[in-house]
């Protein structure tokens, strides 16, 4: 980009939630109303700290504001007001998000706040990170919570987290009926334990997976019916649906998406 939104902060080591990334950014005062959020394969808790605020909204317009939860591809979702803020997200696998927030995704309908999940200790969280000093404090301090209560929330079947891992591997590549007969489940079962504890059916979370993938591949500058072809879709027309779909844009457009163009470093690869 040629003018930063935000300055970015990153963890010069991984925590201790499996597969877990985290990311610090500062306001730089030019965060513009209607900024589009693109979701990635992950759950995304955003702690908002400091003096300011940012406020998002979904596609039919119902809004939430301060620290908040996402769940998996939570669809067509804005920023639509920001001011002088602080935060720090992260971002959780589905199969451990559930031992981290205390709910599993599927019962997370888009965004819901923090405070709705955690109480007191989300106000908490924000007021001890808007009294620590360095981003590295701050993210260890995010580590520890993640991690205190990892150890005793709702854990995904060993089946599902399996499931989930392979979607990931192959990119999104895998069919539903061949992951349900290597778990040795049938597509049924496979199909209601994956969207209870992940937040998707199989299928969509495999889409939201090549999306992923895709979509960053875009961003690096790679030309859109190549992207479609080696990702697995039928042509460049099925590309563009699905990024339509999640994102409400073009191939040509999404690339220049502020979240996405900042991924390499705010989201390294295998964060």
């Amino acid at each position: 980009m040629a003018e930063a939104l935000w300055d970015v902060a990153r963890p010069a080591r991984p925590g201790r939630v499996a597969g877990a990334a985290m990311a610090g950014f500062r306001d730089r005062g030019r965060t513009p109303a209607g900024l589009r959020l693109i979701p990635p394969p992950a759950v995304t808790l955003a702690v908002i700290f400091g003096a300011g605020t940012v406020a998002v909204a979904d596609a039919a317009g119902r809004g939430q504001r301060g620290s908040v939860v996402a769940g998996l591809g939570f669809g067509l979702t804005r920023i639509t007001h920001a001011t002088d803020f602080a935060c720090v997200q992260v971002r959780l696998p589905p199969v451990v998000a559930g031992a981290v927030l205390g709910v599993r995704p599927g019962e997370l309908a888009g965004f819901v706040t923090l405070d709705d999940l955690w109480g007191r200790e989300a106000a908490r969280l924000g007021e001890r990170l808007s009294e620590t000093p360095s981003w590295d404090e701050r993210f260890a301090l995010t580590d520890a919570l993640l991690a205190r209560r990892g150890e005793t929330g709702p854990r995904a079947d060993p089946e599902v987290a399996w499931a989930w891992h392979r979607l990931v591997r192959t990119r999104g590549r895998v069919r539903v009926d061949r992951l349900a007969a290597e778990v040795g489940w049938s597509r049924k079962r496979l199909w209601s334990r994956f969207q209870a504890q992940v937040g998707l059916p199989p299928k969509r979370a495999a889409r939201l997976v090549r999306f992923d993938h895709a979509v960053h591949r875009l961003v690096a500058g790679q030309d859109a019916a190549r992207v479609a072809a080696d990702a697995g879709y039928a042509d460049q027309s099925h590309l563009h649906r699905d990024v339509r779909a999640f994102t409400g844009s073009t191939p040509a457009l999404v690339a220049g998406e502020p979240f996405l163009t900042i991924d390499d470093i705010a989201w390294p690869a295998g964060g």
